[in-house]
């Protein structure tokens, strides 16, 4: 069983940053990908950044490249999500995810455990 944590949301203006972070409690971290997924009311989950089990590897969804960066430190059981140049349309619940295998993985039925989510609010 993994538990997942996820803090860091707030409301910040367009242009500002957040840094969101997910601790995972389990053994079983360090050997498996990470996702960070959104979702806003009426829309299917979106995973919007995504990392391998060492780190080696990362998955961006096309409206956050070059804005957010995904990272992990292994010794802390803790994966980040820090987002720059924020926008309205990144308004939304913000998932951690915890993935059934050790590699990149998009799809939110290849993550096996969730946190309870954060809200991130954008304004413009």
């Amino acid at each position: 069983q993994v538990q997942l944590v996820e803090n860091g949301g707030g409301l910040v203006q367009a242009g500002g940053s957040l840094r969101l972070s997910c601790a995972a409690s389990g053994r079983t971290f360090s050997s498996v990908g990470m996702g960070w997924f959104r979702q806003t009311p009426g829309k299917e989950r979106e995973c919007v950044a995504a990392i391998s089990y060492r780190g080696g590897r990362t998955y961006y969804v096309d409206s956050v490249k070059g804005r957010f960066t995904i990272s992990r430190d292994n010794a802390k059981n803790t994966v980040y999500l820090q987002m720059n140049g924020l926008k309205p349309e990144d308004t939304a619940v913000y998932y951690c995810a915890a993935g059934r295998g050790p590699f990149v993985a998009v799809r939110h039925s290849e993550y096996d455990y969730w946190g309870q989510g954060t809200q991130v609010t954008v304004s413009s």
